[in-house]
């Protein structure tokens, strides 16, 4: 199919497309690149969780892993008490930063 589409093409032809070229290209190097990076970030964060880590959720909830099991959740202390959690809607750890703020 792309011989075809080649073979049919002039010089001008393929002075057109490569704007439409360019354009994918930019998109892949800054937005799809990036987030594809993010995640695998997310994930290995993720799968390196452990006891006592100070943690954010996606929902936005603040809290300290307390337990962790071998299904996939992960139980959570809060200042409103203890809430399991699935171990993929953790989104950041927290424990370098309240370290931080306590120095200060």
């Amino acid at each position: 199919m792309f011989q075809t589409i080649l073979l049919q093409m002039n010089s001008e032809g393929i002075m057109s497309v490569l704007p439409f070229i360019a354009m994918v290209g930019v998109l892949y190097f800054f937005m799809i690149r990036p987030q594809v990076t993010r995640q695998k970030k997310e994930k290995k964060f993720q799968s390196e969780i452990k006891k006592g880590l100070k943690v954010v959720t996606t929902g936005g909830i603040h809290g300290r892993v307390v337990e962790i099991n071998n299904d996939g959740t992960l139980l959570i202390e809060t200042g409103a008490g203890k809430l399991r959690i699935e171990r993929a809607s953790i989104s950041m750890e927290l424990t370098a930063k309240y370290s931080a703020d306590v120095k200060k």
